[in-house]
């Protein structure tokens, strides 16, 4: 298709922790992560609104969220992640 060309977020020198989208900087995406977890914020494309991703680094199992909220977003998002997988009350 004409046109369909894939295209990156890009970052500014200034805040290099968070990437938008060529001509469009109020649609972002930040990307964090510990020892055991990758979370991946996606704003709206108008800036609106917040699609979390949250990645177990050992299992590869995933979970979304999504909230009006950067912050409720991830929380969700990590909250299905450990429900998934719930912690053995042995250890």
């Amino acid at each position: 298709m004409p046109g369909s060309r894939w295209g990156s977020f890009v970052a500014d020198a200034g805040a290099a922790h968070i990437l938008h989208e060529p001509g469009n900087p109020a649609h972002r995406c930040r990307i964090e992560h510990d020892a055991s977890t990758l979370l991946v914020h996606l704003s709206g494309e108008d800036g609106d609104g917040w699609t979390a991703l949250a990645v177990d680094r050992t299992t590869r199992r995933w979970a979304v969220g999504q909230a009006r909220t950067q912050l409720a977003a991830a929380t969700r998002a990590m909250d299905q992640l450990r429900a998934q997988h719930p912690e053995d009350p042995a250890e």
